[in-house]
């Protein structure tokens, strides 16, 4: 099942690229002022502003060197991870420098202090909310297993306004995920839910 969720994923992303370019709509958001706000949440698992490493898991083309280099964090190591080649290549041509490398290889990958996964939960497309489910748990203990300092995660959360959600995405109970990760993988973590978008961001700190 994971295999087959994979897949369809990577095509899903594939057409967004082809037809959007290596833009924020073509890791499907809506615009770069939005995605940015995502990345702040995210980051706020990273305790220092420099000599660190970073996971980000479905990295896309590796919007989150832009974030890091305009937020003034240095000294710091990338590894953005897709499942998409395209995704990837496009990112090696967009960013280059020692600290920095695309991979599509989980396995070769070490542990490094943190991770963020962003968007990566949303679009479940034909998969069953059980499956998908047991999907994401799957890959958060995979992220857990990663990470040595933390991690940080977002989903599109169930608090959305009815009208406007899409049956191919997956809307999230928060506290259920704030419960599940206090539960699996540190006393400390943070639920947030006060940034003017349709979701919520999970911080766990170990």
């Amino acid at each position: 099942m994971e295999k087959e969720i994979k897949k369809n994923i990577e095509t899903y992303y594939n057409d967004k690229l082809k037809l959007f370019g290596a833009t924020a709509k073509g890791v499907d958001w809506n615009g770069d002022q939005s995605q940015f706000l995502r990345f702040e949440q995210l980051s706020k698992v990273i305790s220092k502003q420099s000599d660190f490493s970073i996971l980000d898991f479905g990295c896309g083309f590796g919007s989150f060197v832009d974030f890091l280099n305009h937020n003034q964090y240095e000294d710091f190591k990338y590894i953005g991870y897709d499942i998409s080649s395209e995704m990837l290549e496009e990112g090696r041509n967009k960013y280059n420098g020692n600290n920095i490398e695309f991979t599509d290889d989980i396995v070769g990958i070490g542990g490094l202090d943190y991770t963020i996964a962003s968007g990566i939960f949303n679009v479940k497309l034909e998969t069953k909310n059980n499956d998908w489910m047991a999907y994401i748990k799957s890959t958060l203990n995979a992220i857990n297993d990663l990470s040595s300092k933390g991690f940080s995660f977002n989903l599109l959360t169930s608090y959305s306004d009815k009208e406007f959600m899409k049956d191919y995405l997956f809307y999230a109970e928060p506290t259920y995920f704030f419960n599940y990760c206090k539960e699996h993988f540190s006393r400390n973590v943070a639920l947030l839910h006060d940034y003017d978008l349709y979701e919520f961001t999970i911080l766990v700190r170990k």
